[in-house]
């Protein structure tokens, strides 16, 4: 980046946050990583130099996320499609999801941030290395409260309900849950992942690569809370502070539209009632 186009990004940084001060960051942000593959091939390199700059700028948004305020994160780190890929390229990828828990479980500030890192997806499908990569990372995390990373492996959003209700049904079968008892916060306690607390609805959604769909990520927790999305063309080895900055802007003028609309709402509700209130006096009368 040239000098004065550095100049200029840094004062466009600093003006959306000082758009941003005073206002509500979203509780919860979920990210489909999209482009690793596409960013390689722009630059002629092999597909593990996209996943692995693509590693790199996840370990930013973290960060980002952390000093914003987020309090909850949700990276869409491998779908259960992409096991249809070759064999060559999930096992490297595999190895890189590996490494970087453990990188994270060693990291001091890990722990000085109290980050609680967890798998969500069909854990039993990976490679015995990293289900202990995971285990160990989720054990040495398992108390921390400041900040939730959901890392999503082995992951479909159809198949996640799916496994919920079969778990639910079982449990009926059984006595040990009434089909009266079950609703919404039922469902959502039988989502990945198994253990812990539930993951929470999702108040934006990004995706970056340039494409305009959600590919079945956290369905139930996403489009059930109607939460607001960001859709961005820079490749996810591309994306920037500025974008990140940017959806949370989207999702601020979303909030303050809904306010708008509850509170139009509620005016024309105050005027139905005194308008009935003014018509049933004056019938008395």
């Amino acid at each position: 980046m040239s000098p004065l186009l550095n100049l200029f990004y840094n004062i466009y940084e600093r003006s959306l946050l000082a758009g941003m001060k005073g206002k509500k960051v979203p509780d919860h942000i979920a990210i489909i990583m999209d482009g690793n593959r596409r960013f390689a091939g722009k630059f002629g390199k092999m597909v593990d130099y996209g996943h692995s700059r693509g590693a790199d700028i996840t370990e930013k948004v973290i960060e980002w996320s952390y000093e914003m305020g987020v309090k909850e994160l949700t990276i869409y780190a491998f779908s259960t499609e992409n096991f249809n890929r070759s064999d060559d390229e999930t096992v490297r990828l595999f190895e890189l999801i590996t490494n970087k828990f453990d990188y994270m479980r060693k990291n001091e500030r890990t722990h000085e941030r109290e980050i609680r890192v967890r798998a969500v997806g069909d854990i039993g499908l990976l490679p015995k290395e990293l289900q202990e990569a995971t285990r160990r990372i989720e054990k040495a995390t398992k108390g921390y409260r400041k900040f939730k990373l959901n890392v999503a492996i082995a992951y479909g959003g159809r198949q996640d309900i799916v496994q919920a209700v079969r778990k639910m049904a079982d449990k009926v079968l059984i006595n040990e849950l009434m089909p009266e008892d079950v609703n919404e916060n039922t469902v959502a306690d039988h989502l990945y992942p198994m253990e812990g607390p539930s993951v929470s609805n999702v108040d934006l959604i990004i995706r970056t690569g340039g494409n305009e769909r959600i590919s079945n990520f956290l369905p139930w927790q996403a489009n059930g809370n109607e939460c607001a999305a960001y859709f961005c063309a820079p490749f996810w080895p591309e994306f920037r502070k500025i974008d990140l900055l940017r959806s949370i802007r989207i999702y601020q003028t979303r909030l303050a539209e809904q306010k708008r609309y509850e509170r139009h709402r509620e005016e024309l509700f105050l005027s139905k009632m005194q308008n009935r209130c003014k018509e049933e006096e004056r019938i008395r009368n």
